[in-house]
């Protein structure tokens, strides 16, 4: 069995003209996004978690208000590709639970990839969090969305 929770960066301030996409941060709304998540999630993450983030600012300072070890990976930029992400967790060979912090579109294709959705019709919210579980059931792999949550419910 393994879990991939995807993690959509927290809302972050729209970038300037001229400036790096990749130095954007988060707002004061996003910040309290990323810390109503990251409470919510550390009464759900089991032990053992694996925490892989884009290199982009408002993703790194989304996954540091879980407060836990993360690796930057650049395949989780916001260009990446659902094939890429997919290969980085192991999915679905490994065993346990990753967590993916990252953006639009990336998450949601690869939600919907996943899911066996059309990619193009799945959207992932700012801040919000799409929790998988890929599983054995007679002798078939399944995959099931254990839950969805957003911090604007939290």
């Amino acid at each position: 069995m393994m879990d991939l929770i995807l993690w959509r960066h927290a809302e972050a301030h729209p970038g300037a003209e001229g400036q790096d996409d990749l130095a954007r941060t988060l707002t004061a709304r996003g910040e309290k996004q990323a810390a109503r998540m990251s409470a919510w999630l550390e009464k759900q993450l089991p032990d053992g978690l694996r925490v892989l983030c884009s290199p982009a600012r408002r993703a790194e300072q989304t996954a540091q208000a879980l407060g836990r070890k993360f690796k930057l990976r650049a395949e989780l930029l916001p260009d990446g590709q659902p094939a890429e992400l997919l290969e980085l967790v192991q999915w679905p060979r490994a065993r346990g639970a990753v967590l993916v912090v990252g953006h639009q579109p990336l998450l949601g294709q690869t939600a919907a990839q996943l899911l066996g959705m059309d990619p193009a019709g799945c959207s992932i919210r700012k801040g919000a969090v799409w929790w998988l579980r890929q599983r054995q059931r007679m002798d078939q792999s399944q995959t099931v969305l254990l839950t969805v949550m957003a911090p604007d419910f939290l």
